[in-house]
């Protein structure tokens, strides 16, 4: 038997071996390219309410509530301890006296630590004469509400930079997941949550209408325009309506129906409303309730609950709506400090909903031999204030000061960080 032996090309086999080394020689170069360019962690100020500040107010007495409670504690992660149970009787409009019984079983259901509410029901939405998440908020005072054309009970926590509004006010401020049924709710609830540290892009619609008496916030637009124009993108616009816009980030607007809000698409986290008499008369009202911009695609919006006259103290500032939103506020914070005088209006959205929260970072690198590789850090998520920047090799520490800085205004904050060795990066409040 003729047994052929196969020996190895010896130039073949030394192409191969150097082809592997030469491989592994890359994938160590790309690993260690890699490991260099991975990006420092970095840790913001607590600057906005979380889950764990958010009490959430459930009807026992219906199912709907029940429902939504469950499921937005679920999909928001809000403790089991802040979930605070009722039980409210139907029907569009409580009597004070009943109100303040439920009111006093909140706050004895309520930790130390919740700073807002969340109601979880589109009925009650109104305490007599004021609305009730101003009733839950402050708690039940006809100061809040107006016979006739006149100004009512201020808000403390209006154009504030406030993080704690009952610790500093006594004030909780309170928002209504509200919505005709389930699917309409869970979306809303969505939305909010895909907002999130997003920093949309859009467009601001500040819509002047015809109507010339529920069109008076319409002289806030020109230094609106001037003040917040070069941070987030706003359109003045001379018409009862805008249709087919993709964009939609806020819509603001004064009519009693709005028509064709359908025809337009909306980041998720747009806020939009519309001043009129009774906006926030949610079910069964001849003018077009707030309940149809969250159908719409809105994050979040505002209505009046009883005649307010058109005081624009008594509605939604555009101007402390959109700067406090872009510096980072939740829905809830940003609505609530953007209305003045909030006893006859009634706030409903996801409250949660923060898209300018969080930051980006991406790497820069030299463009030639006299710089260095850098971190370029962007956050729209620091209030007005002096800051300060400090960065360790160890998530704990020891942090050593890098720089301080002043953030002014809404506009983002853009920090360059060296390609170094420190991987965290921590932004502390510094004296002023």
């Amino acid at each position: 038997m003729t047994h052929d032996h196969v020996f190895p090309n010896p130039t073949r086999w030394s192409i191969q071996r150097a082809l592997r080394l030469a491989l592994t020689a890359l994938l160590i170069t790309a690993t260690n390219i890699a490991q260099a360019a991975e990006p420092p962690r970095i840790s913001l100020p607590s600057q906005a309410l979380t889950p764990n500040q958010l009490g959430l107010v459930i009807n026992e007495l219906d199912p709907l509530s029940r429902h939504v409670g469950d499921y937005y504690a679920a999909r928001r992660g809000i403790p089991e301890a802040n979930l605070i149970r009722v039980k409210i009787p139907p029907g569009p409009v409580l009597d004070a006296d009943t109100f303040g019984e439920i009111y006093q079983q909140v706050q004895q259901q309520t930790p130390e630590q919740v700073q807002a509410y969340a109601l979880t029901w589109t009925e009650p939405y109104r305490v007599e004469c004021m609305s009730i998440t101003t009733a839950f908020a402050a708690g039940f005072d006809r100061a809040f509400c107006a016979k006739g054309c006149k100004l009512t009970r201020p808000n403390p926590y209006f154009a504030t930079n406030s993080r704690a509004p009952k610790d500093d006010y006594g004030w909780r401020p309170t928002m209504a997941l509200a919505g005709e049924n389930f699917d309409d709710i869970k979306r809303l609830v969505e939305r909010g949550i895909a907002s999130d540290a997003t920093r949309p892009t859009g467009t601001g619609y500040l819509v002047s209408t015809d109507d010339v008496a529920r069109n008076v916030r319409a002289r806030q637009y020109g230094r609106m325009i001037d003040s917040l124009g070069g941070i987030v993108r706003l359109r003045q616009v001379e018409a009862n309506a805008i249709r087919y816009r993709p964009d939609v980030l806020f819509y603001f607007t004064g009519l009693a129906r709005v028509p064709d809000i359908d025809t337009n698409t909306y980041r998720p986290g747009a806020i939009a409303d519309h001043l009129t008499s009774a906006g926030g008369v949610l079910t069964g009202s001849r003018q077009m309730s707030a309940l149809r911009w969250l159908e719409a695609g809105a994050t979040a919006s505002y209505g009046a609950v009883a005649e307010p006259c058109n005081f624009p103290a008594k509605f939604p500032s555009p101007a402390v709506l959109i700067a406090n939103y872009l510096q980072g506020a939740t829905a809830i914070e940003a609505y609530w400090k953007s209305v003045a005088m909030p006893g006859q209006g009634i706030f409903i959205g996801e409250p949660l909903a923060r898209p300018y929260g969080g930051y980006r970072i991406d790497h820069q690198r030299a463009e030639n031999a006299s710089e260095a590789d850098h971190w370029d850090l962007t956050t729209h998520a620091l209030y007005p204030g002096r800051y300060r920047l400090e960065s360790a090799l160890q998530p704990l520490g020891p942090y050593a000061e890098r720089a301080t800085f002043m953030k002014k205004g809404a506009a983002p904050l853009v920090l360059k960080l060296p390609a170094d060795d420190a991987l965290f990066y921590r932004i502390v409040p510094a004296a002023p």
